[in-house]
């Protein structure tokens, strides 16, 4: 039998070093299971051989089942099984997982903490300005019933309370809905009957529905002119509402008659502009006067010429309110000289304007001067036989 390592009839004759270099050539190399599991063939086992004919004896081996290979020399070895490395490592990507999500919460809320960016602010709203032209008559104020001022003045036409105040027809604009539209008119009516009609508010009992109504960006202003009326054109009271002088006048029937038109156009493509432009008619007499026929048969009349210049804008709409832009007033019958900027103070029936003429105006005051305008109260505009009632404009 040959020796180990030579072939069975020997070492050839022109190999040089014989047996004893080959075994030099091959000493390195040691065929171990590391050694087997790093080559990059792997041979079929007789089973698999028997079962597929057309394929080599010998397949490439792959990372997946050298990875194999190595799990299952550890499984053997007493190390983890593959569903225990899975488990292993479902575990950590959950934990992975889970401090994701715990990190990116803790900078959602610390984010909205210290917020580095400054919050937008609306545009603070224009200031409201008014004018306000009494209008003095030329003779006694009439005096009757309130059924009979109206029946004999222009006001008999007129519509009583909210009825007055009519929308038109609604359109869409070119920036705004046909329901967008509507709401602004809405709101618009909504202030127009509860700063010229309410009770509460003619009688200067109530300011907080009329407050309520307007921009908060005006509440400063609005406040100011309801603590400390000033007739500057910008502080006077009447001008957010229609209010008399509780001392002096009370009414003697609350069914105030109104005629007028509220009209729509866009301001810009963020917001709408509402004017309103009414007459109201009020009968009213003396403080003291009392209640009963007597005190009734000794009512006048008073009329308010009323335009109101609205903005509402997208934000107005969804808040349901509006900014008071400019107010315009004409009234009478009143005197030249009184200060409407708290409250109205009509001439009552039997009483006329003295010649004391309009309030002064100083040019040395600082500031806004004082409205010292007043108008002549047209015969027309008073109740009398002589002038039956006229259908309205």
């Amino acid at each position: 039998m040959a020796g180990r390592g030579n072939p069975p009839e020997g070492t050839p004759d022109d190999t040089p070093g014989g047996d004893d270099e080959h075994r030099e050539d091959y000493r390195s190399v040691v065929f171990d299971e590391s050694f087997i599991k790093a080559a990059q063939l792997q041979e079929y086992s007789a089973r698999e051989r028997m079962e597929d004919e057309e394929h080599a004896a010998v397949r490439h081996r792959t990372a997946s089942s050298a990875a194999g290979t190595d799990t299952e020399g550890e499984a053997g070895m007493g190390g983890p099984g593959p569903d225990e490395q899975g488990a292993v490592t479902a575990s950590r990507q959950g934990i992975v997982l889970v401090l994701l999500i715990v990190l990116a919460f803790g900078t959602a809320i610390y984010m909205g903490i210290r917020n580095p960016y400054p919050t937008p602010t609306n545009p603070p709203a224009d200031p409201m300005r008014t004018t306000l032209l009494p209008l003095a008559p030329r003779d006694q104020v009439p005096g009757a019933t309130p059924g009979d001022l109206y029946e004999h003045s222009q006001a008999a036409q007129f519509r009583t309370g909210a009825d007055g105040v009519t929308l038109p027809p609604v359109r869409r604009t070119t920036h705004f809905s046909e329901s967008q539209v509507l709401s602004a008119l809405t709101v618009a009516k909504d202030y127009i009957v509860e700063s010229s009609l309410d009770p509460g508010v003619l009688t200067g009992d109530a300011i907080r529905g009329v407050r309520i109504k307007i921009d908060p960006a005006q509440y400063a202003q609005f406040d100011e002119s309801v603590e400390h009326p000033q007739n500057d054109g910008r502080h006077a009271a009447t001008g957010w509402m229609i209010r008399f002088d509780p001392a002096k006048t009370a009414l003697a029937d609350h069914r105030v008659r109104v005629n007028g038109t509220l009209t729509v156009q866009e301001s810009g493509s963020d917001a709408l502009e509402v004017m309103a432009d009414h007459v109201f008619v009020y009968a009213v007499k003396a403080a003291d006067a009392g209640q009963g026929e007597k005190a009734a048969g000794h009512a006048s009349l008073f009329t308010v010429r009323r335009e109101v210049r609205f903005h509402i804008d997208r934000e107005d709409l969804r808040a349901q309110r509006l900014s008071v832009q400019q107010v315009s007033m004409r009234a009478g019958p009143l005197p030249c000289s009184a200060d409407p900027s708290e409250a109205l103070t009509p001439l009552l029936a039997g009483e006329e304007a003295t010649d004391d003429g309009p309030a002064g105006t100083d040019p040395y005051a600082r500031g806004r001067a004082a409205a010292s305008m007043c108008g002549v109260l047209s015969t027309s505009a008073q109740p009398s036989p002589a002038h039956p009632a006229a259908p309205a404009d």
